[in-house]
């Protein structure tokens, strides 16, 4: 439970003084802004009236009324002052705002809570919570059940009003309301115990309430109270709005200060929401870890971890090691994973080299994406695993859970730490997990990055025929052969061949100035050379930065094709060069997949499994 806190939404603009009288009664069109909106905006303010309020307060004499996207498109990427707005859940919507000032553009969470000041009945809706929860029977264990409770328990203490009744915050209560935030926060940081022992003795006072003690409020803070105790109660609290947006890759806080987020179309940008105190980011963090159960103290201040929804966490705790106050980054989970026709589309690669991919992997070869940091290797390999026969079993090595499979018999294991307060057990490590793998018969084992000793047993594992997939820390071919044959690895040098083609990926500047992620190089690893100490491959496909293209090198001369894959299917030593048609084929085959319509990833696994049982991926094995 990430409980709520006194955290500061800096608006970049000075907002206007309007009337919202009528917005919460219905009465939609006596605002005349609302009757100057498009109507897909009209349609998502009927749905939420705080929307209303909020372009209300927003100066549209010197912006403009915002556009409005259902979803955005990757041609937004070029928009120099975007004021664009786009929902990202049930009642949430962004509001994405320049800045002439920054190169990072506004980030602007417009929730429920948003504008509506119930801060000042918290505290008592929070002790009212606390003895009706103490009377359950029984303890609510998914978030569903909790949130369920928490709607159930808000509806039993409280008197929603018509804002016609006069509720709203007084001048008095406002300022019962700032004088008691310090007593709010010491009441937060307390255990429950002492919560429960003073949460009888809070008063207050100036807060509107019924004969029998019911909190009295108005329809729309009754919205906005509902939304933050779910929020903050069962949801990772303020964060609630990035993680529910699937356009972000990262979010992070650096200390006190705002929250930085790297958007999918709009790169980097910053929140309005921000700490501006070290004890309210101290206490986020710490509620934030207990609610993941990695619990945080100065003794042990890092935790790695991931969050409920699959995104990975980083908290560094306390200002004796970071001097700018606890920090925290987090880098989301897909969601859907990305094809490899997204991709395509985005210019990654092109269908030659993912029609070469899909045959090598088809076939059994071990492959790794490598490069550096935040290159998009593991959106590239799960991508590719599309490509494998829907009938195998597949088994996936991870630390953190991150590969997402199509496949029905897929085992997915995670390794587990010890001492992070996940109960009592031993250490479970990659390297148990993959060699244990090796006694599951499986088809092929992913594993999300090779970094230590278990990089031994995955090349044990190729080397008794067991195709191994992932992702590496290396720019170049060279550097990871370097890696791989040194500490702490250590791959003995005529082992490193078992592993058959590397697909180097970067994240490049473009001359518009833009980043994006392209796959450099796809190499195939042919041999090593004992009297020379030296490795052979074959760079198969290259990328051309000036005109952002790819060439097939290895059209012709490819030894993975040429004496693997065309020898495993008997095709005839005159007749080799026909495996290059296959490729040809099957480019083809996924540049009208990608025509049709067929680019999300499942949908793009269905068909390829469709494609395989009508015999299209069939070789003829010509005659010699």
């Amino acid at each position: 439970m990430v409980s709520s806190l006194s955290i500061d939404v800096t608006l970049p603009f000075q907002p206007q003084t309007t009337d919202v009288e009528g917005i919460y009664e219905g009465d939609l069109e006596s605002s005349a802004l609302y009757r100057m909106l498009p109507e897909n905006a009209r349609e998502y303010v009927r749905e939420s009236p705080h929307l209303l309020e909020y372009l209300l307060i927003f100066p549209v004499d010197i912006y403009g009324i915002p556009l409005f996207l259902s979803e955005l498109k990757g041609d937004l990427k070029g928009m120099e002052s975007p004021n664009v707005i786009y929902p990202v859940g049930k009642g949430i919507f962004v509001h994405i705002l320049p800045d002439p000032d920054d190169v990072r553009q506004y980030y602007i969470p417009i929730e429920p809570s948003f504008l509506h000041s119930v801060n000042y009945l918290m505290p008592a809706i929070e002790c009212k919570l606390i003895d009706l929860l103490d009377a359950l029977d029984y303890d609510p264990v998914t978030e569903k059940e909790r949130g369920d409770i928490l709607k159930k328990l808000l509806k039993e203490i409280t008197s929603v009003k018509s804002s016609g009744e006069s509720t709203l915050i007084t001048a008095k209560a406002a300022e019962a309301a700032t004088s008691i935030k310090d007593k709010i926060m010491d009441f937060l940081q307390k255990d429950i115990g002492d919560a429960k022992k003073e949460s009888s003795k809070m008063k207050f006072p100036e807060i509107p309430q019924t004969g029998d003690g019911r909190v009295i409020v108005t329809p729309a803070q009754y919205t906005a109270l509902e939304y933050l105790l779910i929020r903050d109660k069962v949801d990772m609290g303020i964060l609630k709005p990035f993680l529910s947006d699937g356009y972000i890759e990262d979010i992070s806080c650096n200390g006190v200060g705002p929250i930085f987020i790297e958007h999918k179309i709009f790169k980097g940008l910053k929140s309005v929401i921000e700490f501006k105190k070290s004890d309210e980011l101290d206490l986020f963090v710490l509620k934030m870890a207990e609610r993941i159960k990695h619990p945080i103290t100065y003794r042990s201040p890092i935790v790695d971890a991931t969050l409920p929804d699959g995104s990975r966490i980083n908290i560094v705790y306390g200002t004796e090691i970071s001097r700018h106050g606890s920090n925290f980054t987090i880098r989301k989970a897909m969601g859907e994973p990305l094809s490899i026709l997204n991709i395509i589309a985005g210019g990654g690669c092109d269908y030659m080299v993912a029609a070469y991919l899909w045959i090598l992997v088809e076939y059994g070869m071990s492959l790794f994406v490598s490069g550096e940091t935040a290159s998009g290797k593991t959106t590239t390999l799960n991508a590719i695993t599309a490509f494998l026969p829907p009938e195998n079993k597949i088994v996936t090595i991870e630390d953190t859970p991150e590969l997402n499979i199509p496949h029905r018999n897929w085992t997915r294991e995670v390794a587990k730490g010890k001492g992070k307060g996940e109960g009592e057990g031993a250490e479970v490590t990659m390297f148990d997990l993959l060699r244990a793998a090796l006694r599951q018969r499986p088809n092929q084992i992913l594993v999300g990055e090779i970094r230590g000793v278990e990089g031994a047993i995955a090349f044990g594992a190729m080397q008794t025929g067991h195709p191994v997939m992932s992702t590496f820390h290396a720019a170049t071919v060279e550097k990871l052969i370097q890696r791989l044959t040194g500490d702490p690895i250590l791959i003995p040098k005529t082992f490193v061949d078992n592993l058959n083609v590397v697909v180097i990926q970067s994240a490049v500047k473009r001359p518009s100035g833009e980043t994006v992620r392209r796959i450099l190089s796809v190499s195939e690893l042919v041999g090593y050379d004992p009297e020379t100490q030296g490795f052979s491959f074959i760079e198969a496909f290259s990328w051309e930065p000036v005109t952002d293209t790819f060439t097939f090198n290895a059209k012709g001369i490819s030894f993975l094709l040429e004496y693997k894959i065309a020898t495993m299917l008997g095709i005839p030593e005159r007749r080799k060069a026909d495996i290059y048609l296959e490729i040809d084929k099957r480019a083809k085959i996924l540049e009208r997949l990608h025509q049709s319509g067929y680019v999300r990833y499942y949908d793009l696994f269905h068909m390829l499994t469709k494609v395989r049982k009508q015999g299209l991926l069939k070789i003829e094995v010509g005659k010699d």
